[in-house]
């Protein structure tokens, strides 16, 4: 006996949805069976932006912001939930320098006397706008996430900036797409996304058990946490105390 040799099982939208119905105890029999597990699909997707960093989302910029004097605000991608690292870059190759920048809050930033003043960026709000589109008279505006960046450069022109802004961020997920599409997941949360669509259709589907409702509950909870505590950061930390002397 072999081995298949193999190591790419997943599964696409039909056969994940197809998969819930049956922990649910029925079957997927029509158009409707399929939309509303896709919604409920989508909304698991949130939940579990909102349960943590998801390392697999984590990924740096494709091309740094450039800098420019006197502007204060630059646009992120739509799809930015939030920034998990970021430094200001100088140079390139081997003269390249990375300097850090501190994040701040909304009541810091706003606290600042001048936010046009010029000088090396050493603090970034970010403003985490929805990303949505909004009417605004006869067109309309997307409310893109942004950085704030304090100080203004000092140096730099439009066409050669001396500053560049470098950083991680946390994106949020791609939809659940069509019965042909794979879940943008590891493997490793395949059972999980399961036992969560299973649970959420079975708060929703006629004719379900009120036990077996709680027993899916039971279930997606363990499988998520078995998934999220294998899908975190495994690098050391040091830990040193700072010694005040007064």
């Amino acid at each position: 006996m072999t081995t298949s040799g193999t190591a790419n099982f997943n599964l696409d939208l039909g056969d994940l949805v197809e998969e819930a119905f049956e922990r649910c105890g029925q079957e997927l029999r029509s158009g409707y069976d399929m939309r509303t597990a896709r919604r409920s699909l989508n909304l698991l997707l949130v939940e579990f932006a909102n349960r943590g960093i998801n390392l697999w989302t984590i990924e740096q910029c494709a091309v740094p912001i450039s800098l420019i004097p006197g502007q204060i605000a630059y646009d992120l991608p739509i799809d930015t939930v939030d920034l998990l690292d970021h430094v200001v870059r100088t140079g390139t190759g081997q003269n390249q320098v990375d300097i850090n920048i501190s994040r701040i809050s909304e009541s810091t930033y706003s606290t600042i006397p001048n936010k046009n003043a010029r000088g090396r960026p050493i603090q970034v709000w970010i403003n985490r706008r929805t990303g949505a589109t909004y009417p605004d008279g006869a067109t309309t505006v997307t409310k893109a996430p942004q950085i704030n960046i304090w100080p203004t450069p000092d140096q730099g022109t439009v066409e050669a900036p001396y500053y560049y802004f470098v950083y991680w961020r946390l994106r949020r997920m791609q939809d659940a797409g069509n019965a042909v599409n794979t879940q943008d997941i590891p493997f490793r949360l395949l059972n999980a996304m399961v036992a969560g669509l299973a649970f959420y259709l079975s708060m929703k589907l006629a004719g379900v058990d009120p036990t077996r409702i709680q027993m899916l509950k039971g279930e997606y909870e363990q499988q998520l946490d078995l998934a999220l505590s294998e899908d975190r950061e495994k690098a050391s930390n040091r830990f040193v105390p700072r010694i005040m002397h007064v």
